[in-house]
């Protein structure tokens, strides 16, 4: 009788524990309102993509075979079954991966948030989950909460913190892609393949792991999901789980493939309907016009999101600076992606590209964060950005004539050189346009940037 008393007493004991930590690990944040829920995003206009996991080990290479496009997927590209890739994680050994190194290589490159593969599409998880032993912690030799150092690391440098989770799971025997032996992108919306086991694995295994992520890491910026496209994952499943990340954290920001409101892989919501997420992803373009919702282009900085060294084709710091600039100018966020590799360091092509962006935002910063979309359409020679009552020229193309000619408009009450406030500039206002004397050589050789402070 003593026993069986006191197995009640524990049981009593562990249901009051577990109910109040529940209830401790929901947000004590004000609700905002959207507007001001999404104003540190829409200001912060650059941010750090990170894929990583055990597809970093293995650098989207099978002996003579490469996979084509992206290495972080190497299990499908290359044909491992499940038994054969599960070696990938037991060897993931990061030793110099520094989370404190990492935010700090993200902000000196004028990034302001940073948002990391918590799992990708093969399944493997960087956290310590309690609801799986695919992770890091229990699989892995490396035995350290990736997670939750980086999550640290940002808050300790001031840098908001956001993760990825994929819907997409190859490795768990109730997703999707470990029904097919040759899983690929012709599937995704066929909605002949479906898997009646996806719905427990939704609710049993995917949304806890998405709550633990949400109440065991301090705020997070952005939850940022990927898979969408599958049959199998369902428009009342997104809105129903985008409540459960807004009920945990009501002032979290998710995107927009939370939900199915994407025509194939489109970046912004294009089918009829209403769809839960805050902004758009288009991944690998930038549009041509402004949008008027809110959006963030995601981009690699050569043609892989996973580290894969036989891809050399790595775009220029001009072509990067200017694609930023060409973002803002449209509206949009721009997250640019890094591939560590499997010991935990970033490619050095990615690194000089991440040097020579934090240059270029340290002095040219004013005209990128908080900036709103140009009022004009792009001119030949660059782009303009705007906040308050200046207008910023980035010129892309500087005047061989020492004349830039500015939107007829314009009224300009006085124009400097953003990096040398000093130097007043002369301006011609004709009936066609508004030319603006600058020096004969430009003084940045990636994007030069003009202050323009508007008459009323």
């Amino acid at each position: 009788m003593k026993n069986y008393k006191k197995i009640i007493l524990v049981a009593l004991v562990t249901i009051f524990t577990f109910q109040t930590s529940s209830a401790q690990t929901k947000s004590k944040a004000k609700k905002l309102s959207d507007d001001a829920r999404m104003e540190w995003w829409r200001d912060s206009k650059f941010g750090m993509f990170i894929h990583w996991g055990a597809y970093s080990i293995i650098g989207g290479e099978r002996g003579t075979k490469i996979a084509g496009g992206g290495a972080e997927w190497a299990m499908d590209k290359l044909d491992y079954t499940i038994e054969d890739y599960e070696k990938f994680p037991e060897m993931f050994n990061p030793v110099l991966f520094d989370a404190d190194a990492w935010v700090s290589m993200a902000k000196n490159a004028g990034m302001k948030y940073i948002v990391i593969t918590s799992k990708h599409h093969e399944g493997f998880g960087l956290w310590d989950s309690k609801v799986s032993d695919y992770d890091v912690m229990d699989t892995s030799p490396f035995k350290r909460d990736i997670i939750k150092e980086l999550s640290i690391a940002c808050k300790k440098q001031g840098i908001k913190f956001c993760f990825y989770y994929s819907i997409v799971d190859w490795h768990h025997p109730q997703a999707q892609g470990n029904l097919y032996p040759n899983y690929n992108i012709s599937q995704h919306d066929d909605p002949s393949v479906v898997n009646p086991e996806f719905p427990e694995y939704y609710e049993n295994y995917m949304k806890p792991q998405v709550g633990e992520l949400l109440k065991n890491y301090g705020d997070i910026g952005v939850v940022w999901f990927d898979g969408d496209w599958i049959s199998d994952y369902t428009t009342e499943m997104g809105k129903d789980l985008y409540k459960y990340i807004r009920d945990i954290q009501p002032n979290t920001i998710v995107n927009n493939r939370v939900d199915k409101g994407r025509t194939g892989m489109d970046g912004m919501d294009n089918k009829p309907g209403e769809f839960a997420g805050d902004f758009g992803t288009p991944e690998q373009e930038i549009p041509d016009t402004g949008i008027d919702s809110d959006w963030e282009a995601c981009m690699t900085m050569n043609g892989s999101w996973g580290y894969k060294p036989s891809d050399n084709k790595w775009k220029s710091n001009e072509d990067l600076i200017q694609k930023l600039v060409d973002i803002v100018s449209k509206g949009g966020n721009f997250l640019l992606n890094i591939g560590p590799d499997g010991f935990g360091r970033f490619p050095s092509e990615s690194i000089r590209r991440l040097n020579a962006m934090g240059e270029w935002t340290k002095k040219n910063g004013e005209a990128i964060y908080g900036a709103s979309a140009s009022p004009f359409e792009k001119p030949k020679w660059g782009r303009y950005t705007k906040k308050d009552n200046v207008l910023y020229a980035h010129v892309f193309n500087w005047p061989k004539d020492g004349l830039l000619k500015l939107h007829k408009s314009i009224k300009v009450k006085k124009a400097t050189l953003l990096t040398a406030p000093k130097t007043k500039l002369s301006t011609i206002a004709t009936s066609r346009e508004v030319l603006v004397d600058v020096p004969m050589l430009a003084p940045d050789t990636t994007v030069s940037v003009i202050k323009i402070e508007l008459a009323n």
